[in-house]
C-alpha cells in the first residue's frame, strides 16, 4: 500500500511539475505587457496577415487599424458595416462579423467588400461576433444578441436563441448548435480536427471533434471559464480573455494568466514577422507580448 502511495504521490508531482514547467516557457524571458496604443474606444477582433501585420477593430468608431510588423500604426479601412471578429482567409481577404447589418462580410486590401450571409432561414442574424474559418474553406461562427445602439432594425432576436453556424465552401449554411446561452469566441486547430466556442453567458467553453463534412461530433466541456475572444498557438495551447488572458493547455489545464492594465481584454491573436507576438485588444488599448511559443502558420495565398 505504502508503495502505491508513493507512486501515485510521484505521477501527481510529474504531473503538476510538467504544467508548471509548460507555463514558464509560455512568456520569453524578461518580457512584460507592452502597451502598443491608445485612444480607441474599444478595440477587438485582431487578426495577423500572412506576412504578421495585425488588424484590428475599434467598432464604435467603425474602423479597421492596421500594426504593421515595423511598429507603425496605421488606418485601414472606415465604415466596414462596425466588423467585430476577423480573420483572413487563404486569399488574403479578411473576413469579418459586421453586425451593423447583421452580415459575414469579406473584405479585400483595397476595402472594397462582399456580402458572404446576412441571416438564416430568411431572418436576420442577432449580430455574428467572432469566426474561424477551416482549412476547407467553410466558415464557423458565432451569433449572440448585443443590442447595438446603431441599430434601425428591431432590436429583439429574430431567431429562436444565439447559435453557432456553419457556412460551408458551397454556400450551404447550417445551424450547428443551439445549446448555447450566449456563444462568443471561437477558433479551430489547424488541422481542422477541433473546435473550441466559449459561451460566455454561460461561462463556459466547449470542443468539439469536426467531421469530414464539416458537421461536429463529440461535444465535450473544455473549462469552466467562458470567453470573449480566443486565440491558439501551435502548442495547442487556447487562449482565453475577459479579464486579463488565461491560458489552457489542450487538456483543459489551466498554465498560466497574463494580467493586463484593462476593464477587458476582448480578444487576442499572435503576430509579428515570427509570429511569437502575442496581441492583446483591451478596452481602448492595443497590447502586446514577447513569447517563446508561435502562432498557428496561416492560410498562403
Amino acid at each position: 500500500m505504502r508503495n502505491l502511495f508513493y507512486v501515485g504521490f510521484l505521477l501527481l508531482l510529474s504531473s503538476f511539475y510538467s504544467t508548471a514547467q509548460q507555463a514558464r516557457i509560455l512568456i520569453a524571458k524578461g518580457a512584460k505587457v507592452e502597451k502598443l496604443a491608445d485612444g480607441f474606444a474599444f478595440t477587438e477582433g485582431p487578426a495577423a496577415d500572412r506576412y504578421g501585420n495585425v488588424f484590428f477593430t475599434d467598432q464604435p468608431n467603425d474602423r479597421i487599424w492596421k500594426w504593421s510588423i515595423k511598429g507603425e500604426l496605421s488606418l485601414f479601412a472606415e465604415k466596414q458595416g462596425r466588423a467585430n471578429g476577423l480573420y483572413f482567409d487563404k486569399k488574403g481577404r479578411l473576413l469579418s462579423c459586421s453586425d451593423l447589418d447583421n452580415e459575414i462580410w469579406s473584405i479585400g486590401m483595397d476595402g472594397q467588400h462582399d456580402v458572404l450571409i446576412s441571416g438564416y432561414d430568411g431572418k436576420p442574424f442577432n449580430g455574428p461576433n467572432d469566426l474561424w474559418q477551416h482549412p476547407n474553406g467553410g466558415i464557423y461562427f458565432t451569433d449572440p444578441l448585443y443590442v447595438r445602439n446603431y441599430w434601425t432594425r428591431n432590436p429583439e432576436m429574430q431567431l429562436t436563441g444565439q447559435h453557432l453556424y456553419f457556412l460551408a465552401p458551397d454556400g450551404k449554411l447550417s445551424r450547428m448548435d443551439t445549446a448555447y446561452t450566449q456563444p462568443n469566441g471561437i477558433v479551430g486547430t489547424p488541422d481542422g480536427k477541433k473546435l473550441y466556442v466559449a459561451d460566455i453567458g454561460a461561462r463556459k467553453t466547449f470542443v468539439y471533434t469536426i467531421q469530414p463534412d464539416g458537421s461536429l461530433a463529440d461535444r465535450k466541456l473544455f473549462t469552466e471559464m467562458g470567453s470573449d475572444g480566443m486565440t491558439i498557438d501551435s502548442e495547442g495551447n487556447i487562449y482565453l480573455t475577459g479579464r486579463g488572458v488565461t491560458v489552457f493547455n489542450p487538456a483543459g489545464e489551466q498554465i498560466e494568466h497574463i494580467d493586463v492594465d484593462a476593464r477587458w481584454t476582448a480578444n487576442v491573436c499572435f503576430g509579428g514577422k515570427d509570429r511569437k507576438t502575442l496581441f492583446i485588444t483591451a478596452s481602448e488599448y492595443l497590447y502586446a507580448l514577447r513569447m517563446n511559443v508561435k502562432g498557428v502558420k496561416q492560410p498562403t495565398h
